[in-house]
């Protein structure tokens, strides 16, 4: 009788720590698969990768599509989408050597290139991301005749561009259809023109806090700040040329927090914004409000 009052005992014991043991939460279930949606940014694929598409902004699909572009030989790429060799910033290039020429007209033309393998669609939406920055700014984009530096607007794999004007004929790649957004086109064009992406600027820390932990371990170079010229302008968090919130993040979570507010919408894919022309116009002397 004894030992059978022992062993109940026993067996009660194991009961109540059986139900003093943790749950495991649905919610924060829940809250990983959330995470993992996040494609773009840090490269997990999963079942969830549609859902998000609609959140995601110009770098955002830039980064999608290039995932892989270190792994091409013979290219040299930086911030997820600059092509070269060693680094410039047309903003910071001494003398300006960086820019494409002014005419006398006043206007700066840039002459291109398009590949007759892209198809009447591709073309029309390489062509609106030229037009969303020759609207608001002394910008010309002109088919080449016979001049020695142009662009040569190529579907190779990737969304990238050199930075400013290179000489001779220089590369800007849109690949279709994943970079055949005008947004994108738009992003390249302006890396074209000489600007970096927006949370590379020197100043960048009084807007947006870099959360370095949840960044890739390889790629974390890609949030250094530049010693840019930042042309007099305005922060701009809705510029096309900035990052989105959780660009390269290891895990899903942000890497990219504005502040003060850190709810603040951070880059878009609709095209230049209105900051982004002014600093055009700026850079080049425009001329224009």
């Amino acid at each position: 009788m004894h030992s059978t009052m022992i062993l109940l005992g026993v067996l009660f014991g194991l009961l109540c720590q059986a139900y003093t043991l943790p749950v495991k939460n649905s919610t924060g279930l829940h809250e990983a698969k959330v995470r993992l949606r996040r494609t773009y940014s840090g490269g997990i694929s999963n079942e969830f990768t549609d859902h998000d598409h609609d959140d995601m902004n110009a770098m955002d699909q830039i980064l999608e599509v290039n995932r892989r572009l270190r792994f091409l030989r013979g290219m040299s790429f930086r911030d997820g989408d600059i092509a070269s060799s060693y680094f410039r910033s047309a903003i910071t290039c001494p003398g300006n050597a960086c820019l494409w020429p002014k005419a006398v007209d006043g206007f700066v033309y840039v002459p291109f290139m398009l590949s007759p393998i892209y198809e009447d669609m591709d073309r029309i939406t390489i062509e609106t991301g030229m037009q969303d920055i020759t609207a608001g700014t002394c910008i010309r984009f002109v088919p080449r005749t016979q001049e020695a530096s142009f662009l040569d607007i190529q579907p190779r794999y990737g969304c990238w561009s050199f930075l400013g004007q290179t000489g001779g004929s220089q590369t800007l790649s849109l690949q279709t259809p994943g970079c055949m957004w005008s947004g994108v086109a738009a992003h390249e064009f302006m890396h074209a023109l000489g600007f970096v992406h927006e949370q590379s600027r020197s100043d960048r820390d009084h807007y947006v806090s870099i959360v370095w932990k949840n960044i890739m371990a390889d790629q974390a170079h890609n949030f250094r700040k530049q010693a840019t010229n930042n042309l007099n302008s305005p922060y701009d968090y809705n510029s096309v040329m900035h990052y989105g919130r959780y660009a390269f993040s290891e895990d899903g979570g942000p890497t990219i927090i504005p502040r003060p507010d850190p709810y603040v919408p951070i880059g878009q894919r609709d095209g230049p914004s209105n900051l982004d022309l002014h600093k055009i116009n700026v850079l080049y002397n425009c001329g224009v409000n």
